[in-house]
């Protein structure tokens, strides 16, 4: 019983530690996955990199609709590595859905891809993520990558350079190169909004 509130008490400086470093109003939406096991990387990837949502577009139903019942799967503490105890995720039926809720939320979206798929196209280190003060980032299917629905229903579609012989990357890896880059600048936005707010001037992207 003390070695659990010792680990609870731990828990809690960590985390009141890392709150300033977290990306506000930044969501990872991953789009009809397949396997389990890259839902739970994703969401450890999430919760080290200071995202602050997982949403889940689960038109095969693979996970409950709770957070507190994902929290208790046994597949995803593992796969995870208990990242799903301290990241909130929100499952939806339908892309549909989920750009609806964005949407009315007043999120913009952004689709990733190795391939050339939007409207506006942005190489990963070149592109400006700090535009956006509501930016939900779009990762599509292991088998098939981004929907049509969901390119179409973006602001940009993200692509990270490949230079060998090799031109995808799997989930896993795509959403921990991108949600760095991205959270990287918002992070720095976020120091540089907070420093000019403390001398009382408003900053404006």
């Amino acid at each position: 019983m003390e070695e659990d509130k010792k680990q609870k008490s731990a828990v809690r400086r960590r985390a009141n530690k890392i709150k300033a470093y977290r990306c506000k109003n930044l969501i990872a939406v991953i789009e009809d996955p397949h396997d389990i096991r890259n839902i739970g990387t994703v969401i450890r990837n999430v919760n080290a990199l200071g995202v602050e949502k997982v949403y889940v577009v689960d038109p095969r139903k693979k996970l409950p609709d709770e957070w507190e019942d994902m929290r208790a799967r046994k597949s995803l503490s593992s796969t995870s590595v208990s990242a799903i105890k301290w990241t909130f995720v929100k499952r939806f039926d339908s892309t549909s859905d989920c750009f609806d809720h964005l949407e009315k939320n007043n999120f913009t979206s952004v689709v990733t891809s190795p391939h050339v798929k939007g409207r506006t196209n942005i190489v990963l280190h070149e592109g400006d993520f700090t535009e956006d003060h509501k930016l939900a980032v779009w990762f599509g299917s292991e088998s098939r990558g981004i929907t049509d629905e969901a390119v179409k229903r973006s602001k940009a579609c993200i692509n990270i350079p490949m230079l060998g012989i090799i031109e995808s990357l799997n989930l896993g890896t795509t959403s921990g190169i991108v949600l760095y880059e991205i959270t990287k600048q918002r992070r720095a936005y976020q120091r540089l909004y907070s420093r000019k707010n403390k001398r009382g001037r408003k900053y404006l992207a």
